[in-house]
């Protein structure tokens, strides 16, 4: 016969399965819960984008039918910082004084939530993540700003010579990724004047011409 203890236990069980199901099944929550994914992973993927093909181009040697041609010294300054070509970029952006310690301590929380939700995202959308993305969303644009933006005044402009002799304001930088980012997010989460906002003007300029 069950002890109270085991009653009470498979009282609280059958709560957290009954909170689960209605979580999952509720349209408005489970729509919120795939965009919120849905964003997180894509902010992810362009933020580890960044981190292993700006190293990529700064070794750039041409192209071929293949694709791009990396110069020999990319396995030498890069590759061999570790076995892992993700954390070896990464290591290399902090020799270049693009990113310090603490930006790859917060790298790693952002990767562990991504892999979390990737992994398990049937448990995410009914459960929750173990971690809340939402805060790590905004530490996810923050870094790849900061990548690409140091990217950007270190690199970019160095070698354009339509930059020669001009004064740069570092606070009018929106690097392209970034902006991509801004208009998912209006997009997906905005109010519904805001998600429009932008298809509608596309069409009111294509209409005009």
């Amino acid at each position: 016969m069950p002890t109270l203890h085991a009653l009470y236990g498979l009282k609280i069980m059958k709560e957290d399965i009954r909170i689960s199901w209605e979580r999952f099944l509720n349209p408005d929550a489970l729509r919120t819960n795939l965009i919120v994914a849905s964003l997180y992973i894509t902010a992810f993927e362009m933020l580890k984008e960044s981190i292993i093909e700006r190293p990529k181009e700064m070794f750039l040697e041409g192209y071929d039918v293949n694709g791009i041609i990396i110069g020999e010294e990319y396995n030498r300054k890069v590759l061999s910082l570790n076995k892992s070509p993700l954390y070896a970029s990464l290591l290399w952006l902090k020799n270049m004084e693009a990113i310090n310690d603490n930006d790859i301590r917060t790298f790693d929380k952002i990767r562990k939530c991504r892999n979390d939700i990737t992994h398990e995202i049937i448990n995410y959308i009914s459960k929750g993540a173990k971690t809340n993305p939402l805060p790590l969303f905004n530490l996810t644009i923050d870094l790849l700003h900061k990548i690409e933006k140091w990217w950007i005044l270190n690199i970019e402009i160095l070698i354009n010579p339509d930059f020669n002799g001009k004064e740069i304001n570092e606070d009018d930088i929106v690097p392209g990724k970034i902006m991509t980012l801004r208009l998912l997010l209006d997009i997906a989460l905005g109010s519904e004047e805001e998600s429009r906002f932008y298809y509608d003007e596309f069409i009111k300029k294509h209409e005009s011409t």
